[in-house]
């Protein structure tokens, strides 16, 4: 019998909320995987000094050992059970902390410091560099304060670029993944005047592109529906507000040709992206979402690549993406969650964002496209006003986990049933 996968789990900023959804949640997914935090101590250290806190925990011995070259300190963790059975073990974690110098004297919680800009850096690089090695099947990152690590000297914009330089991969895009919808991102963290001043086809045609070929790796269906939302109101109104979805329509072409030109050969428009995903239908029952409804089709009239059917090998031989658009961004989102589209791709932030948040506030989870490593996380910020008075709800969190479980079963067992937990 296969081994349990391991997750990593970086801490996040210990002075947001991480620590204590880490320790709420801790026993909750226990059952579904190994998990190693990487992270700063003193972050539970500073909810350990709390007279309100809500979980019991004990450090003890590592219960296994940590990976060759690191340099921190390890220890073991044990959440406790309360009430009727005190004491009683309900969760245990390797627990390694690259930054033992850094101690809760000099943290507050609620507020961003360079020390814990620095513990969440480096926390983040660790566990990177841990899955990288193999030492664990999957990361999920908790949430950092990007002015935090900015405090520390780190010139870095987020997660998924910091990662991106770390891995060495080619091209990276930010998706959010739920049962009702999926989102890609074409930009992250600019100002939306630059995303309209530095809006480009090419650049447009490629997330496109890669996010078709990315989610075709993730998913197996080589017919899939992808959206793109357009730039201006009502799509720009054949001109009359802005003349931008000329430019988005040029972008599919380009995207839909890059299908056309892609070999019979598994390898993909993107042969030299990485994807932890095998090319070609998943293993039988499984589902990147349990229990997702049955796909529709298309209403007739819709835009297609239709031109894949003539004169080339037998679809299943071949990924055949289907984009649409430019699609007016006020209507789109609910078209994908009656089930039109399988994809979303938004131009900007918050056009993808806002829905995202809206319909699945806590089902919705951050999936990297285009790191050699599966990397997951909870749709959510550090929190700091919510810091140590455990009201910060944890779902979203242990959604990230379960779906990281999934995607590592996906990949370790290709065709066999592998670990599905209900999140």
């Amino acid at each position: 019998m296969s081994r349990r996968p391991c997750i990593a789990i970086s801490l996040g900023d210990p002075c947001g909320i991480g620590p204590e959804l880490l320790l709420g949640s801790l026993a909750i997914i226990q059952p579904w995987t190994d998990v190693t935090v990487v992270g700063c101590r003193a972050g539970a250290d500073l909810l350990a000094a709390l007279p309100e806190r809500q979980v019991d925990w004990r450090w003890t011995a590592p219960m296994r050992p940590a990976p060759a070259g690191f340099l921190g300190e390890a220890h073991g963790l044990q959440v406790l059970s309360r009430g009727a059975r005190p004491g009683l073990v309900l969760a245990e974690a390797l627990w390694l902390d690259p930054t033992p110098e850094i101690t809760a004297d000099q943290l507050q919680l609620g507020v961003g410091s360079a020390a814990s800009g620095r513990a969440t850096v480096e926390a983040i690089r660790v566990a990177a560099l841990m899955t990288l090695s193999g030492f664990s099947d999957a990361l999920v990152t908790l949430p950092m304060a990007k002015a935090a690590a900015h405090l520390a000297g780190y010139n870095l914009p987020g997660h998924t670029e910091y990662l991106q330089e770390l891995s060495g991969a080619p091209i990276t895009r930010m998706a959010f993944v739920s049962p009702s919808l999926n989102v890609v991102l074409h930009t992250v963290h600019q100002s939306l005047r630059s995303v309209v001043e530095t809006l480009d086809k090419d650049a447009v045609a490629e997330t496109l592109a890669f996010s078709a070929d990315q989610f075709i790796h993730l998913t197996g269906k080589l017919d899939l529906r992808v959206a793109l939302c357009a730039l201006n109101p009502h799509a720009g109104e054949q001109g009359a507000f802005g003349d931008e979805e000329n430019l988005l329509d040029e972008a599919i072409i380009q995207a839909e040709a890059a299908f056309l030109s892609f070999p019979s050969a598994p390898d993909g428009p993107f042969p030299d992206a990485s994807s932890p995903f095998h090319f070609g239908a998943p293993p039988s029952g499984w589902a990147v979402f349990p229990h997702e409804q049955a796909p529709r089709h298309l209403p007739p009239g819709q835009r297609g690549l239709e031109v894949l059917t003539t004169g080339l090998p037998p679809a299943p031989l071949r990924p055949a993406p289907l984009f649409f658009g430019p699609l007016p961004s006020d209507s789109v989102f609910q078209r994908a969650t009656r089930g039109e589209f399988d994809l979303v791709v938004a131009l900007y932030h918050d056009q993808g964002l806002i829905p995202v948040k809206l319909l699945e506030p806590e089902r919705a989870v951050n999936l990297t496209l285009g790191l050699p490593f599966i990397r997951t996380s909870p749709d959510h910020g550090t929190a700091f006003d919510k810091a140590g008075k455990w009201i910060a709800d944890g779902r979203n969190f242990q959604e990230a986990v379960a779906l990281a479980v999934r995607l590592a079963g996906r990949v370790r067992h290709q065709g066999q049933n592998p670990v599905d937990p209900e999140g």
